[in-house]
Formats: structure tokens, C-alpha cells, sequence
């Protein structure tokens, strides 16, 4: 309980956070000896969906793990709405006791160190049902153009554990997981990887046929990610070919839609081809790459990725923020997930700006790819529109919380401010690719990024990335000109955090030139010009800026 309260005490004076977290925050949160004793291996799930109940019924899931340490009891997550009927291990049921949305198995004897053991969880309820997806999270129960049933679940943030049992915290991904859903029939199942098979199976239960299909996973997969679709479905394919591997493209999209479909997603081969070129080669090749038409807008869901764009250019046809672009703000987005979330993950959402960041930026670099460096400056500098600077883009860690929105446009901001600062394209770039591979697989701390960009760039960065992420204000850079004669004199300084010292491009009428301000005040010469004729190179940075009169 000490530590508890304390916990509670260092959370509340985190800069930007007044809120005081409860239990159950830690409980959602927080990687306590219940959770690191054990490491999952494989999820083998599953499920049966009443879809006329909106309800889960009669499902399970296996839990392969490795024990890490000595222990008798864990932690498994599973909402309270939802019911956990019997836990199964070595033939016996295992007692346990519910707080919150935590379930705590207790085993029958130690289990040691190193020991390969799994437990089966049957479990049933009435998952959350979505109002605002994909923000607020849960199962989305729609109707298609013609009046079929049309689900889907989208749960990042709210997390898995809302409709199935697993242990809910994004530092521990299976190796693999195999996913079987059945449903009423005609209905048709996507969920991630590949397909293995569909069969057709009577329910005593649900007094009705049943299409059951069985999805693998071959790779690493972060709970959130894990997603089933139920819809009047048609498949069409494509192939990717790079170094003369091929890669599956599958589109999944309702029945009437698949004409418009076939002709919108011409779009994902060059996208895949840019991506490839900043990120290494698409990270799920064994499992394939796929959209999946969704009543909900988007999410990156590993290798099924949800679409909901209504196959229009930007966001929802919104194409004022994408400067005149004709690409699909969704498709674009949630791919570059693929390797900046879902291949790379961070161990606590407090760090989200990793992978939502790196992703925002990725539609950066795809504009470049795709448009020429020129249109690329226009769209990054048309993302300073949706910059907020209301709180710290880090949340508090160990409690499940986010920090600021700020996490998409202000950190891929950032990142374009530090290829600035980097002076070397060249290097930039490698820098970008090599930290795919680098973690490639793996969940990760944002501290572990900004350590090797500091490393590959022979640079500290450490203050730059401190008032970027950690605080909630721009640095401003603030400077007045002085005139004696013709002859004009620059004093200038940020206002920023102690130590920031971040250079910047300036312009006096002719070739831009690098100075040097800290948080006090210099002065510099800049001899015979027209005072009009100073400039800061905006569209390089992320900065606030006052002239001082």
C-alpha cells in the first residue's frame, strides 16, 4: 500500500498532469510481479460472436507462456462487464478473485523459473460497444448499404482486454497467435495474418449455421492489434514484387464497393514502394499486407488494417489539410503503422509519440516520394495548423494514459526540425532505416530512440527532445534589429527551457546562414542590408517567433 500511495504522489507533480491516479489505473498500467513473472509466447483465441445478442458466447483463450521468476499467482485482464467462467491448467480449475478489470489466477503449486506452461480462459459477455470509434474504442455493430451485418472492434487505448482475456499491457507481444471466430452464416470473417481455413459448423447453442474461420499470426503482435471484421465480404488480391520477393496485397471490402475498390487501392503498390525506400521492406512478409473496409474510420490493425475513408482522397474527402494531394490520408497513415507501431511498439502508451509521431511522419516522407521535396514542405508545414501545445506529448507512465494529441503533428514537426538540424539528408536517412531494423520486432522505450539518434547522429539531442516531448510550449525565438546607419545588428535568444540551445537558418537578403542562440541574449553583425530583408527559415523548424521592437 506504501508504495501505492507513492506512486500515486510522484504521478500528480508530473509537468502537465494534475490528476491524481486511482488503483485501477495502476492495475491497467502498471508492470507489477504479476505481469513480468510470465511471458507470453502464443495466444490461441477463440470465439464465438451472437451477433443478435451483440454478445460473446461460449469462448476461450489459451495463454502460452514462460515463467520468468518463481511465482503462484498472475495478473489477467479482462473487463468487468465480461465474464470469466473457468480457468483451466493441467486438468484442474484454478481459483480466482476479480478487482476491477483484472482477474488474479492463483496455481495449485510454484511455478518455476523457465517453465513452458499454458492456461485455457472460457469467458463470455457483452463487449463494450463503441459510440466514437476508432477514438473511444470497443465493438462497432453496423448495418451495411443493404441492411447486412457489419462489425467490427477497434480497441487501442481502451485494450484487448475490453473483449478477450490476455495480459493486457503493450510490453509483452506473443511470438504468434492463432485467432478463430465463428459467426452466423453467410456472414464472412477477417481477422489478422492468413486465412488457414473456413468451415461451416452447426451451433446447438445459437440454433443456427456458423461460418468459422481460422487466422494465423507469424509474427509479434501487440494486443491492440488484434482485430476481427463480420461483414458481407468480397476478397480481391494483388502482388507487391520487390528484390523479386512477392508480397500478397488483400483487399477485403463489402460486396457492392468492389468495383471502386479495385480502382482506388491501385494506390498502395507505390505507396509500399516509398515506405520501403525510408523503412526497410514491408515487416509482415510472411503474413501479407491487407485492408479491411470498415464501419469505423481507420486503425492499424497488424497486417488487416481497418479502412473507412469512403475510397475519397484525404481525410473523409477533406483535402484542405492535404494541399491539393489526391492520396488517401487513411491508407497512407495506417500503413506507415505498419512499421512505426506495429513492428516497433512502445513498452507504455506514455511514449505513443513514437509511433504516432514516426507514423505522422511517414505521410511527410511519402509526400516527398511521391510529390518532390517542394510539395513535401507545404504539406509538413500545413500539419503546424493542428498543433495545440495544451499539454506534454509524454503522458504519465505505468497508468494506460496518453499524453497530449500533440503526439502526431507536432512530433512528426519535430522530426522534420531535427532532419534540419541533422545538416545531412544523407545520414537522416540511414538513421530512419537503420532504427526499423535496429527494433524491428520489438517493444521499446522513447528514451531507447532518442539514445540511438544521439549515437548515429554524434550529436546530443537530449535537450531538444526534452522541450519538444516533455514540455508543452514551443521554444520561441525571440530577436531585434538594430540600425545604425545602414549597417543592422541582430540580438536574439530563445525562451525555452534552461540549456536549450537549439541553432537555426536565418536569411539578411542573400544565402541563408546558421546562428547559434541560447536562452540569453547574443548579438551578431550583419553589416550593410535592408532591414525588411531578415528572415527566419520557418518552414524548417517548429518554432514560435516575436520580434522585439
Amino acid at each position: 500500500m506504501r508504495l501505492f500511495c507513492l506512486s500515486l504522489i510522484i504521478l500528480f507533480c508530473l509537468p502537465g498532469y494534475s490528476q491524481i491516479f486511482s488503483r485501477q489505473d495502476s492495475l491497467r498500467g502498471n508492470l507489477t510481479s504479476l505481469r513480468t513473472c510470465y511471458d507470453v509466447t502464443f495466444y490461441d483465441l477463440f470465439l464465438i460472436i451472437d451477433i443478435n445478442e451483440r454478445a460473446i458466447e461460449r469462448s476461450h483463450n489459451t495463454i502460452h507462456f514462460t515463467a520468468t521468476e518463481d511465482f503462484k499467482k498472475i495478473q489477467i485482464d479482462l473487463a468487468q462487464n465480461m465474464e470469466l467462467m473457468v480457468v483451466e491448467f493441467e486438468g484442474e480449475h484454478l481459483k480466482f478473485e476479480e478487482e476491477f478489470d483484472v482477474r488474479f489466477i492463483h496455481f495449485p503449486r510454484k511455478i518455476k523459473k523457465g517453465e513452458k506452461l499454458k492456461i485455457k480462459l472460457w469467458y463470455g459477455g457483452y463487449p463494450i460497444e463503441a459510440v466514437n470509434p476508432p477514438w473511444d474504442g470497443g465493438f462497432s455493430w453496423e448495418k451495411d448499404k443493404n441492411g447486412k451485418d457489419w462489425i467490427g472492434v477497434s480497441c487501442q487505448g481502451l485494450g484487448a482486454s475490453s473483449w478477450w482475456p490476455c495480459k493486457d499491457h503493450q510490453s509483452d507481444e506473443p511470438d504468434s497467435m492463432r485467432i478463430v471466430c465463428a459467426a452466423k452464416y453467410p456472414n464472412k470473417i477477417i481477422a489478422n495474418g492468413n486465412l488457414r481455413k473456413d468451415t461451416t459448423i452447426w451451433s446447438d447453442y445459437l440454433n443456427c449455421w456458423l461460418n468459422q474461420s481460422e487466422w494465423f499470426v507469424s509474427y509479434p503482435i501487440n494486443n491492440y492489434d488484434v482485430s476481427i471484421n463480420i461483414g458481407d465480404y468480397v476478397h480481391f488480391s494483388d502482388v507487391y514484387v520487390s528484390d523479386k520477393d512477392s508480397l500478397d496485397l488483400s483487399y477485403y471490402v463489402l460486396s457492392y464497393n468492389e468495383e471502386k475498390a479495385r480502382k482506388h487501392f491501385l494506390q498502395v503498390k507505390p505507396m509500399m514502394q516509398c515506405f520501403e525506400k525510408y523503412f526497410g521492406k514491408y515487416p509482415f512478409w510472411e503474413d501479407g499486407f491487407a485492408l479491411v473496409e470498415t464501419p469505423y474510420l481507420g486503425m492499424e490493425h497488424q497486417s488487416g488494417i481497418a479502412y473507412g475513408n469512403n475510397y475519397l482522397p484525404g481525410y473523409h474527402g477533406n483535402t484542405r489539410f492535404i494541399a491539393g494531394l489526391d492520396f488517401d490520408y487513411i491508407i497512407v497513415h495506417e500503413s506507415g503503422h505498419e512499421w512505426w507501431g506495429n513492428s516497433i511498439t512502445t513498452n507504455d502508451i506514455a511514449d505513443m509519440w513514437v509511433q504516432e509521431g514516426f507514423c505522422t511522419y511517414s505521410e511527410v516522407l511519402y509526400v516527398e516520394c511521391m510529390y518532390g521535396y517542394q510539395k513535401m514542405l507545404e504539406y509538413v508545414n500545413n500539419q503546424k495548423r493542428s498543433v495545440r501545445n495544451d499539454k506534454a506529448i509524454i503522458g504519465p507512465y505505468h497508468v494506460n494514459k496518453r499524453g497530449s494529441g500533440d503526439m502526431y503533428q507536432k512530433a512528426s514537426l519535430m522530426l522534420h526540425t531535427l532532419r534540419t538540424l541533422i545538416e545531412d539528408d544523407e545520414l537522416w536517412f540511414e538513421i530512419l532505416f537503420d532504427l526499423t531494423k535496429n527494433f524491428e520486432y520489438q517493444t521499446i522505450d522513447g528514451q531507447e530512440v532518442i539514445d540511438y539518434i544521439n549515437e548515429r547522429s554524434g550529436k546530443d539531442f537530449s535537450v531538444f527532445f526534452n522541450q519538444y516531448l516533455e514540455n508543452k510550449d514551443l521554444p520561441e525565438f525571440q530577436y531585434k534589429l538594430m540600425k545604425q546607419g545602414r549597417d543592422i545588428t541582430l540580438m536574439y535568444r530563445w525562451e525555452a527551457i534552461a540549456e536549450f540551445n537549439m541553432p537555426i537558418l536565418v536569411n539578411a537578403g542573400k544565402d541563408s546562414f546558421w546562428i547559434y542562440p541560447n536562452t540569453n541574449w547574443k548579438e551578431q553583425s550583419l553589416g550593410k542590408m535592408d532591414i525588411d530583408d531578415f528572415s527566419v527559415e520557418e518552414d524548417l523548424f517548429l518554432i514560435d517567433i516575436k520580434k522585439i521592437k
